[in-house]
Parts: structure tokens; sequence; C-alpha cells
């Protein structure tokens, strides 16, 4: 029996915002004062709470309305993914988990840009000594994992569909004889 796609999506997003929502929420009342580095593997994997009020990886900060324009860009964003997620064939499981993850992401982080004025909680702190990655959260690695994931898929898509566009060429009928 095919499960329908909404069956597989709605658990992935659920799963994910509340997951996401409840490490910010743990974040915010135990990894204080900000900028406080918690080690967890060394200084590998760290636990360190930041709030960001630009997109991910800090990308837009210091933007007088870039709360605004990113809530407003995430909105888009959803409806585009809306799209997508309506258009896609029943039982096409990675497209729909795929779809889900970006979603499942972005209203995480939607949550926190309408909820706090600092910005977005980060708090998974990744690298060695001063070479560090940007601080990120379980939303960012949702729409990060998902974005991939979607973007192979729609190329395995598309490569289905220019192979069906341009049939391969027929075995030569050029029979040659020995004489």
């Amino acid at each position: 029996m095919q499960r329908s796609n909404a069956a597989r999506f709605w658990p992935v997003v659920t799963f994910v915002v509340l997951m996401d929502v409840v490490t910010k929420a743990a974040a915010v009342q135990h990894l204080v004062p900000q900028r406080m580095p918690h080690d967890v593997f060394g200084e590998w994997v760290r636990l360190t709470l930041v709030y960001n009020p630009g997109a991910a990886f800090g990308l837009g900060q210091g933007l007088a309305y870039s709360r605004w324009l990113f809530l407003a860009l995430t909105l888009v964003a959803l409806a585009i993914l809306g799209g997508l997620y309506r258009a896609t064939p029943q039982g096409d499981r990675s497209r729909v988990m795929a779809i889900a993850l970006v979603c499942a992401g972005a209203v995480g982080n939607l949550i926190d840009r309408v909820r706090h004025d600092l910005g977005v909680v980060d708090f998974i702190d990744v690298g060695i000594g001063a070479a560090r990655w940007p601080t990120f959260n379980v939303a960012d690695v949702a729409v990060s994992s998902g974005a991939m994931l979607l973007a192979w898929v729609l190329w395995q898509e598309d490569q289905t569909h220019a192979a069906g566009a341009h049939p391969a060429p027929a075995a030569s009928s050029d029979v040659r004889t020995l004489g």
C-alpha cells in the first residue's frame, strides 16, 4: 500500500520543528551568558548561544530591516516550496523528504524571527581553535540537508527528462554481408 505524500511530509515537518524549538529553548535557558562556549567533544564540538539577525551563516547582518526582509523571504520560499510539494507525484519519497526538511527548517527559523528581536537562536559550534564553522541550529541542518537532497532529486528528474527527450541513437541498420 502506497502512503500519501502528506503522510510522509507532515510527520517530518512536525518532528524537525519540535526538535528545533525544544533545542533552542534549552540553549536559551542553559547556555548563558551568550558567546560562552561549552565544550561537548573538546573544542571540536561546543554549544555556544548566539543570536543571528541575518540569514544562514550570518549573511546580511547589519541591515537595518534584516529581520523583516528575511521573514518576507522565508514566506516567499515557503510558497515556492508549497508549489513544488503540490507538483510532487504521489510516492516520490525523496522529493517529499527534501521539501519537508527545507520547509521544517524554514519554519523553525521563521518562529525565531517572529519571537526574538535579537534574531535566530544558534548554538551548535564546530571547528578547531579559531577555525570555526558559523554557529548553527537544528533548523539550519534541516534546510541545508533538505536543499542538497532537493537539488539532487531535481537534477535526477532533469536527467530523466533529458534522456527521454533525446533517445539514444538506434542501432545501425547497415548490414554488411561477406561475399
